[in-house]
């Protein structure tokens, strides 16, 4: 099992941060979460959300390439719909290059309204641009010369160069949770990175029709990456003071906040569906959540181990308002204590 981290690069209203802290402090802590052993460092994304959620993944994504040699550089994910895909792919062709093959594009059609209404893109489309995108970019990568003639993308006969430094192209993949989606990102032999807004029943059924559609196909899934929010403290107490106000932000004013407005379900560990952000508190998801001490973490991720069975832990630790200090604490933690279990 390798383990990787996830950074969001959010600064709470009521923490009174600077907008620059979470971006000085990733570049700071990634150079020594090599070395400590962590494999990954992905970004996540969202737009026009009132605590600098990361709106400019790619950006970040080439900041955490220069200052790292051997860690996959990723974005989980970005919201396709929104960009313009030649542009995009010229972009990432790009970073690819710079990172000397090591980005993954991770990427989602989205769900928040107000993200589509400010980008002026119908809400209603979102899959249909996600998936035409998809092709577009693909083609751009694939083909030294090509053309494109889509519903809603359209380009005459052009080239783009560079190509990316991995051969076709880098690995895709898909966040999301929909039966179709996950159908569609195994014919594309798109990986899955499953959500850390999922508990773990959740995440075995989202894996179902993906691997179902999979074997259909005869196609061998190469990977099997999960997000889980993690932090680790030297007792249980400390984690769950330092942790659980930023994971009662996040659950609150992200993920509570969409299922509250019908853009998106969340359902709490007890099935139910939250209609109401404000019911949302650290309880409510602590099923979900690997927040203790290492002891706990490994518990927790031996029954994932034995139930999903992932390639990899993308782990969530520079949460919003906690402190780089805090976070490289929690990261020296896993790697010394924890990640040894799972080699």
């Amino acid at each position: 099992m390798k383990f990787g981290l996830l950074f969001s690069h959010q600064v709470p209203p009521i923490s009174g941060g600077s907008w620059s802290t979470p971006y000085t402090e990733m570049l700071e802590c990634l150079p020594y979460a090599e070395d400590l052993g962590f494999q990954s460092a992905f970004h996540a994304t969202h737009h026009a959300q009132k605590d600098g959620l990361c709106p400019a993944p790619m950006v970040a994504c080439a900041a955490a390439a220069a200052v790292t040699k051997t860690m996959r550089i990723g974005t989980a994910v970005l919201l396709l719909p929104l960009y313009a895909p030649l542009k995009l792919a010229e972009d990432i062709a790009v970073l690819d290059n710079v990172a000397e093959g090591r980005f993954i594009f991770g990427v989602a059609p989205g769900y928040v309204a107000s993200e589509f209404e400010a980008h002026q893109i119908p809400r209603s489309e979102r899959v249909g641009r996600f998936e035409e995108a998809l092709d577009l970019i693909t083609t751009a990568w694939r083909e030294e010369h090509f053309e494109f003639n889509g519903k809603y993308y359209k380009v005459p006969e052009t080239q783009l160069t560079p190509k990316p430094a991995q051969s076709p192209h880098p690995p895709i993949w898909y966040g999301v949770s929909a039966t179709n989606s996950l159908k569609r990102a195994a014919r594309r032999h798109a990986i899955q990175i499953m959500s850390p807004r999922h508990g773990p029943e959740e995440l075995i059924q989202h894996f179902l029709p993906y691997e179902e559609e999979a074997k259909k196909i005869g196609w061998q899934i190469p990977e099997r990456p999960i997000i889980r929010n993690v932090f680790l403290a030297s007792t249980q107490k400390k984690a769950e003071e330092i942790a659980g106000p930023a994971l009662e932000y996040l659950y609150t004013e992200l993920y509570g906040a969409a299922s509250a407005a019908g853009e998106r379900v969340l359902k709490a560990a007890d099935g139910s569906i939250i209609t109401d952000k404000d019911s949302v508190s650290f309880e409510t998801f602590k099923n979900r959540y690997i927040v203790g001490t290492p002891d706990f973490a490994i518990k927790q991720l031996s029954l994932y181990r034995d139930s999903v069975n992932p390639s990899e832990v993308v782990c969530w630790m520079h949460l919003p308002g906690i402190s780089g200090a805090n976070a490289k604490s929690s990261m020296e933690l896993l790697a010394k204590e924890v990640m040894p279990e799972f080699k």
